[in-house]
């Protein structure tokens, strides 16, 4: 699926069952809540913290698809294609990341 189908997804789902979109504030509050999740699993299931019992059964791809369908809302509702966002970038990334990162002994 490409990611304009994605947004277009979720913008049939917000109208079947979501009634209307959040307001922008409220939905950048939601992902960061979102991204707060997935930083918990990560720390604590492939970080140094212990992970607490609560949490061994919160699937991380699960919690990604929330921050991608919150993400996905906010392009939806801010008249953003990210398909067209993402390609430019790729390609601003490509050009300007190439060398550098072979270049970095950090990585080597």
């Amino acid at each position: 699926m490409d990611i304009q189908n994605a947004q277009l997804i979720v913008d049939n789902w917000i109208k079947e069952h979501g009634v209307r979109y959040f307001n922008e504030l409220t939905n950048m509050a939601q992902l960061t809540e979102e991204v707060g999740e997935v930083a918990r699993i990560i720390a604590r299931r492939y970080g140094e913290q212990s992970e607490k019992e609560s949490d061994k059964g919160k699937d991380l791809g699960e919690e990604l698809a929330d921050v991608l369908f919150v993400v996905l809302c906010l392009a939806n509702q801010t008249n953003v294609d990210l398909q067209e966002a993402f390609n430019k970038r790729m390609e601003k990334k490509a050009k300007r990341d190439h060398d550098r990162h072979h270049n970095n002994d950090k990585l080597k």
